[in-house]
């Protein structure tokens, strides 16, 4: 009785620290400080082309819908789509800001068209 008592702790133990690790790695929690802290953040699963990517920069927070589709070699996401469901958070950002976010999102996706939703799309227009 008193080693399965002692086994028990340890497996408590060992499972109180697993999850403690859990919260600390994870993405979504870092994605979630960024925003809060306005910094830049990356969230995205590269190998599900079916999860969108979120993206926080200065505030505001983007999120990238991914469209596979075919290049002259492999298949490959060539469309992104990207807007923000709070337009007034995009309120200091320059055009250099989103062609900042262009590069980092082509450093991941290279062969992609990248498409803004609306309001972003009437400033990136005349690229």
């Amino acid at each position: 009785m008193f080693y399965l008592l002692r086994l028990l702790i340890i497996i408590v133990i060992i499972y109180t620290f697993y999850k403690i690790l859990r919260y600390l790695f994870d993405p979504k929690r870092k994605l979630d400080e960024a925003y809060e802290k306005e910094l830049y953040y990356f969230y995205d699963d590269i190998k599900n082309v079916r999860k969108n990517f979120f993206i926080t920069y200065k505030g505001a927070l983007f999120e990238g819908e991914k469209y596979l589709g075919t290049t002259d070699q492999a298949f490959e996401v060539v469309s992104i789509f990207i807007w923000t469901k709070d337009p007034a958070k995009l309120q200091g950002l320059t055009k250099e800001d989103l062609r900042f976010l262009q590069n980092e999102i082509k450093m991941n996706y290279p062969d992609a068209k990248i498409n803004w939703k609306s309001p972003i799309e009437q400033l990136m227009k005349d690229e």
